[in-house]
């Protein structure tokens, strides 16, 4: 009878395991296709226009057969940057209120609100930069900017990645042993000094991780973007100036475009890809060292 019931329970975990196996190669596999749709589309339009006539052109006429990106490339990172100006500091000291001074019964109300943040969909956010923040920033410059600028879509990324960055850097900061918190007090520490500069520095690892995460978050967004940003492909000058992303160059163009100029565009979506790559990539480099 317990043979039977073990031999029965082998074959329920090979089963699981067979299944478990499934789920992870199809996701290799839909990587996979991303990467062979992406190159495959966009390696030949590097190619016919020019590696560095595509990444470092500084002009976009689609009807004159001139794909430049380097505008849409600047417009990303700078926006990027900004949102992490805006969200990182605001989200890293909630994550740390929640994680060592939030009381329980408020800590189970504030968690699902700011849990609830990053299930409003991206359209949402962008008609309240529009209503909102695009207002704001045409009054506190005095009428020098109409609003859609570089400014209002940094902080109203810096709203969108915050989520992530709370909930990634709560969590690596609970995960610190309680040991070096208490040690810390046994020494003198004060509460806010054992947060600052023991439990933080022992949770730098996750911290990153929330950062590479809103990076991602901030770079890929399109639909909001597009709202509050201007969509204006041209090389940055200030803050409170319009630009376009690089998603937001592909979503306002993918529905008319063919032939090179479709193919610019996946271009443009590989360029997207590979800066990802990079980050998640710098990512992993940084939570080695500090593992080692």
């Amino acid at each position: 009878m317990i043979k039977g019931k073990k031999i029965k329970g082998k074959k329920k975990e090979r089963l699981m395991q067979g299944v478990f196996l499934i789920a992870a190669c199809a996701s290799v596999l839909a990587i996979a296709l991303i990467c062979v749709f992406l190159f495959a589309g966009g390696v030949p339009a590097m190619a016919q226009i020019g590696l560095f006539d595509f990444l470092f052109g500084t002009e976009w006429r689609p009807a004159n057969d001139v794909y430049g990106i380097l505008p849409m490339i600047v417009g990303s990172l700078c926006v990027t940057a900004g949102a992490l100006v805006v969200g990182v500091p605001i989200g890293l000291l909630t994550a740390i209120y929640l994680a060592c001074f939030c009381p329980g019964r408020l800590h189970r109300f504030l968690r699902p609100m700011v849990e609830l943040l990053a299930g409003i969909p991206s359209v949402v956010y962008g008609f309240f930069g529009l209503v909102v923040l695009v207002p704001m920033v045409r009054t506190l410059t005095n009428n020098q900017s109409n609003g859609l600028s570089i400014l209002t879509a940094s902080i109203l990324l810096g709203i969108m990645i915050l989520p992530t960055v709370v909930t990634v850097s709560e969590s690596a900061l609970r995960a610190v042993p309680s040991a070096y918190h208490e040690g810390a007090l046994a020494l003198g520490a004060t509460g806010e000094q054992s947060a600052f500069f023991v439990r933080l520095p022992a949770a730098r690892s996750g911290v990153l991780a929330a950062v590479a995460l809103g990076i991602g978050r901030a770079i890929g967004e399109a639909m909001a973007v597009i709202m509050v940003l201007g969509n204006q492909p041209r090389m940055l000058t200030g803050l409170l100036q319009g630009a376009r992303t690089l998603t937001a160059n592909i979503v306002l163009e993918m529905g008319y475009a063919a032939d090179l100029h479709r193919e610019a565009l996946i271009a443009t979506g590989v360029v997207l890809f590979v800066f990802i790559l990079l980050v998640n990539l710098a990512t992993r480099l940084l939570r080695k060292k500090e593992a080692a």
